[in-house]
């Protein structure tokens, strides 16, 4: 039988604190007191830290001027180019939409092209690539092309590679795409604002030599996350009154996510992206997968890992695959489980179905 003591200077300090003089609890009229420990709590975004302006305004509501209904019911479809001397040539406008994340829940979102992820750019490594990015937001913004090997001037960080895209600027990006891989695209500017607002989408380089065994079934899962409240949409933080209450796949809060139809015996090749600002446990049930690549970058075969739970952390990548063998209807979803929530009610968030069928 274990008994826990409590050393005697341990009992006077509980008794001095016990005795001692109450501190009174803060008020408009009795503030904190500094270096007390104790922090006044708010249920309204923003006004934490509203002393700041700069900081401030990372925290007040996702407006526009313009804000239109988005007119796609899903995000990250394959964005067309065309071709000027040898050149692939994309188009991406940078816009205000209303998002519907699930079922009667809607965002208010900055989009690429009017989809929440942004159109699919896919190329082949050593493509030359132009993309023109026209900012139709009311505030400047830039795209910076993640894990992708850019020259210096086309890595679009304000102030220090470029100026930012002002409202109604369009600014050109070119650059020679490599290597293979899975990355992404997304805002650099207020990255903490616009990213979570649905500035991001990906970016596939397929290898210039074709694989000789491609997967039946090749999907792409960015990961992110929401706060709404009150009707109104913020940007969701890593920050005590700024915690997220909805959680996407695709722009997606379950049962709105979208199903991954397989037959068995078919390979399936699924690429993670964190693009949000936490981290995902994704879970498969019924069947392992294998890690066959990170962060664009293939794991040699006798390195890789077969798992059935993968931590996606902001900013990784990974491809990993998996052979259907049994047939049903069978979960994928992240394994915090607050995070299986929308709005703390489960089922919803960051699960879909993975429909194998004989």
């Amino acid at each position: 039988m274990f008994r826990k003591t409590i050393p005697s200077l341990s009992i006077l300090a509980l008794f001095l604190a016990a005795c001692g003089p109450k501190q009174a609890a803060p008020t408009e009229s009795n503030p904190p007191m500094a270096g007390s420990g104790m922090m006044e709590t708010t249920s309204t975004p923003g006004s934490m830290i509203s002393s700041d302006p700069a900081a401030a305004h990372m925290m007040e509501p996702i407006t526009g001027s313009n804000v239109q209904p988005a007119t796609e019911e899903y995000g990250g479809q394959l964005l067309p180019y065309t071709l000027e001397d040898g050149v692939k040539v994309f188009q991406l406008t940078a816009e205000m939409v209303q998002w519907e994340l699930t079922n009667g829940v809607s965002v208010t979102a900055m989009s690429y092209n009017g989809t929440v992820p942004g159109p699919m750019i896919r190329v082949t490594e050593g493509d030359r690539v132009r993309i023109e990015v026209t900012n139709a937001l009311d505030e400047p913004t830039t795209v910076h092309w993640h894990g992708v090997e850019v020259p210096n001037n086309m890595d679009g960080v304000p102030g220090i590679t470029q100026d930012p895209i002002q409202p109604g600027e369009t600014f050109t990006y070119e650059f020679t795409a490599r290597p293979a891989g899975t990355y992404m695209y997304h805002s650099h500017y207020e990255g903490d604002r616009q990213v979570s607002a649905g500035l991001y989408g990906a970016f596939i380089i397929d290898p210039a030599t074709p694989e000789a065994n491609p997967p039946d079934v090749d999907v792409t899962l960015m990961l992110s996350e929401w706060l709404m409240r009150d009707g109104m949409t913020y940007a969701a933080m890593p920050m005590a009154g700024m915690e997220p209450n909805y959680f996407t796949i695709n722009g997606k809060s379950f049962p709105s996510t979208q199903t991954i139809n397989v037959q068995v015996g078919q390979r399936v090749r699924i690429r993670f992206i964190g693009i949000g600002q936490f981290i995902h446990p994704m879970h498969l049930h019924g069947m392992p997968f294998t890690i066959v690549a990170t962060d664009g970058h293939p794991v040699p075969e006798a390195s890789r890992l077969t798992k059935d739970t993968l931590t996606v952390a902001p900013g990784e990548r990974y491809d990993v695959e998996f052979v259907a063998t049994k047939p049903g209807q069978w979960m994928l979803h992240c394994h915090i489980l607050h995070h299986t929530t929308n709005n703390n009610v489960e089922p919803g968030g960051l699960m879909l179905v993975v429909n194998v069928t004989p």
